[in-house]
């Protein structure tokens, strides 16, 4: 799936921002206690971008974008703004396609110009975001899960019990912060706690060795987790083929970021892809690897990279543009003491709630 973009230049802005989360998350590539990024602006040629509504043509409409870069995963800080810097210069004087080149080996600052682009396209086409990237039919909800970050036993059971009370049927565990029998001991308390109708997961980041994974997974199955989630380093991908088959569905994360789709599909090493789009550098590319994956037989499920609010609509839209989606992690919006705007996604039962308005739906993000 190729999107169009406009073709002439494009006025081009971008201001940083900083988000502290409302206490730190804990995962295995380190604790993370702030997002920092750019939001992006994108409007008509020569214009000022403030335009919110149709003209004549459709040329004073705006589309935003954000790139919030996460070590590990993407460009650094310095480089997605030097990034963005090259973007405003290109996308002024030669267009989107010029635009989309100089950023097309930063993932976060792509993410940023091409989600702008998109959102910019889908309201001159009066349509919510989710349908120009190729769902023709209207979606109402995705489901999605909650993020359970590291701490005590106690501290998980408590924040699962929160989560369950408030309509989640879903829950993500970090792991790898401890050792294998701390981690499986804390899962045992939570489904203890939760019983068998709630769906858990774990993501490992990469944390451990074979040896380590296997007997986590193997525990793991006896207590009804569904999937776990990059258990082996980016590299080992004949380490997670040979952990498939034992009873709980392995997904791969930061090993499409650096081998990409082909070469996971050749391995046999997934049963599910993760997807975050500020990774893979915005939610055109994600999609298409999603329609691959599907193809391949292999289940794409779609996770924020804990973004603030433009990002993570984008994400909710991409998620609904995926037939018959699993649980996401589109929920991450709490984990920020702060936003750039109102989220325009509700989250009842389990679910969040697709928005409808033309492009992302996101508002107020510029406000001077």
């Amino acid at each position: 799936m190729t999107l169009e973009y406009d073709a002439g230049p494009l006025s081009f802005e971008y201001r940083s921002f900083s988000l502290d989360l409302t206490r730190p998350l804990e995962t295995a590539h380190g604790t993370i206690e702030s997002r920092d990024g750019f939001v992006v602006r994108v409007g008509a040629e020569g214009g000022d971008g403030a335009g919110e509504k149709d003209g004549a043509d459709g040329d004073d409409l705006v589309g935003y974008g954000e790139a919030t870069p996460l070590p590990g995963f993407t460009e650094s800080y310095a480089d997605c703004e030097a990034a963005l810097e090259r973007a405003s210069a290109a996308m002024e004087t030669e267009g989107p396609q010029a635009a989309l080149k100089v950023v097309d080996r930063t993932a976060a600052a792509r993410h940023a110009v091409s989600l702008a682009l998109a959102d910019r396209r889908a309201k001159r086409a009066a349509s919510p975001l989710y349908r120009h990237l190729g769902e023709p039919s209207m979606v109402g909800r995705v489901p999605v899960n909650a993020t359970i970050g590291g701490g005590s036993p106690a501290d998980a059971v408590e924040a699962v019990r929160e989560a369950v009370e408030r309509g989640f049927t879903c829950c993500k565990l970090k792991a790898g912060l401890e050792t294998v029998e701390t981690d499986v001991g804390r899962v045992r308390r939570v489904r203890e706690a939760v019983g068998p109708s709630v769906e858990l997961r774990v993501d490992a980041n990469g944390a451990w060795t074979y040896d380590e994974a296997a007997a986590a997974i193997d525990a793991f199955a006896d207590l009804g987790v569904s999937l776990v989630e990059q258990p082996l380093p980016a590299g080992a991908l004949e380490g997670h083929a040979a952990l498939r088959g034992r009873g709980v569905a392995i997904g791969i994360d930061e090993g499409l970021l650096q081998h990409g789709i082909d070469a996971v599909a050749e391995a046999d090493a997934a049963d599910v892809l993760v997807l975050k789009p500020m990774a893979l550098g915005g939610v055109d590319v994600a999609r298409e690897v999603a329609a691959w994956a599907i193809e391949l037989e292999i289940v794409p499920l779609v996770t924020t990279t804990i973004d603030a609010v433009v990002a993570r609509t984008g994400a909710v839209h991409l998620a609904a543009s995926i037939p018959d989606v699993p649980a996401s992690g589109l929920a991450t919006g709490e984990l920020l003491a702060a936003d750039l705007a109102k989220d325009p996604v509700l989250f009842e039962k389990g679910a969040a709630v697709v928005p409808q308005a033309k492009g992302l739906g996101v508002e107020g993000v510029w406000n001077e």
